[in-house]
């Protein structure tokens, strides 16, 4: 009786040994046979591939013009093109810089007093001209210094060069600082006057 015990006892380790040598032979075949995983990408790793792929620039790719094939024959009888589509497109030129021209103005000479405060306020318009294109800064103080050269000097040079720096001037100026018709006019320098002398200047 004990016999048979110790043969069923002995059958079943056997049969253990058996199982557990499968499953070893199996799990080494399985982790040979997998890939190793991928490391997981960062934050970092996905922000830069999303802006490799979403922000380069796109190259232009010129395709080549085809034309049509001259071996294939149609019955078809050709349609007159008119003659504004047949002509090739003509490329505009570029407009031609404006040259600059020289004109004769006719002004009265300053004497040597009146010459050097001229000269000096007109010396401060034409800076305050510049200042002005810049943001957050106006042509007021331009246009302050070139009336008050008008007003006291009004057949001069200098007059005549601060109605032009008035014109110049953006029109939404103009309108704001109530620049008139007559500050801007310049046809009383294109005659001689009784005491003017010509001048010629050139202008842009």
């Amino acid at each position: 009786m004990s016999t048979f015990w110790l043969k069923i006892a002995g059958a079943a380790v056997v049969a253990f040994l058996i199982v557990i040598a499968i499953g070893m032979f199996t799990s080494n075949g399985s982790n040979e046979s997998e890939p190793p995983e991928e490391p997981q990408k960062t934050f970092y790793d996905v922000a830069k591939e999303d802006r490799d792929r979403y922000l380069d620039e796109p190259e232009l790719v010129e395709t080549p013009i085809e034309e049509p094939d001259s071996e294939i024959q149609t019955t078809e009888t050709p349609q007159e093109i008119p003659e504004d589509q047949s002509a090739p497109p003509q490329i505009q030129p570029a407009p031609a810089p404006k040259k600059p021209k020289e004109v004769t103005i006719y002004v009265k000479p300053l004497g040597e007093i009146e010459q050097i405060e001229a000269e000096r306020i007109y010396n401060v318009a034409v800076p305050n001209r510049s200042i002005g294109r810049l943001p957050v800064t106006s042509f007021k103080p331009m246009t302050d210094n070139c009336r008050q050269i008008i007003r006291r000097w009004p057949d001069s040079y200098y007059a005549y060069q601060c109605k032009r720096l008035l014109a110049e001037m953006p029109e939404r100026y103009q309108t704001r600082f109530n620049v008139t018709e007559e500050e801007l006019d310049t046809s009383s320098f294109d005659k001689p006057k009784a005491g003017t002398v010509p001048y010629k200047i050139t202008i842009e």
